[in-house]
């Protein structure tokens, strides 16, 4: 080893450019930025879509479907998942998925499928089972209860007010 092989690492010691300082400095003068248009322009940057002025992918490509404005979310979650998280004799409600972190993200109902094995005896209470999932938490001495999801607003119907908190005291 020679002193000239020591590697202190690249630019360990390198200034910082000082940028619109000179001719010298390789960056005086329009500090890099060219002449003329609006990229000279201090805090300028083109948005990320922006393509250069032909017409953007987003217009290019026709419109395809729709989105629903009342579809509900619906969350599966396997049995196989539920053996895994909780232990036997526990009260499995929505509530609890979601605090525990099983139901992760957005949804409004939850649908329990069949897919694995579940040993362990379950309380288990979802908007929706499956017909395999319903066979598999029974089998294993555990017990099933549909809950109600959100309640569906009927055409023509008013939504209901709370009257206690309109009501001025």
């Amino acid at each position: 080893m020679r002193l000239n092989d020591i590697n202190k690492g690249v630019h360990k010691n390198r200034k910082r450019l000082r940028i619109g300082r000179g001719p010298g400095s390789g960056h005086g003068k329009t500090s890099g930025r060219g002449h003329k248009g609006q990229g000279q322009l201090a805090g300028w940057s083109a948005p990320s879509i922006f393509e250069g002025g032909r017409s953007p992918i987003i217009r290019r490509v026709p419109k395809r479907g729709f989105n629903n404005r009342h579809g509900k979310i619906v969350k599966s979650i396997n049995v196989s998942d539920l053996e895994s998280a909780f232990e036997a004799g526990t009260d499995v409600t929505p509530e609890l998925l979601r605090t525990s972190g099983v139901a992760k993200g957005i949804w409004h109902e939850l649908k329990i499928l069949g897919d694995g094995e579940i040993s362990k005896s379950l309380s288990v209470s979802a908007h929706r089972f499956s017909k395999q999932a319903r066979e598999k938490i029974l089998a294993a001495g555990g017990s099933v209860s549909e809950v109600p999801g959100p309640a569906a607003l009927v055409k023509g119907q008013k939504k209901v007010r709370n009257t206690e908190q309109s009501a001025s005291p």
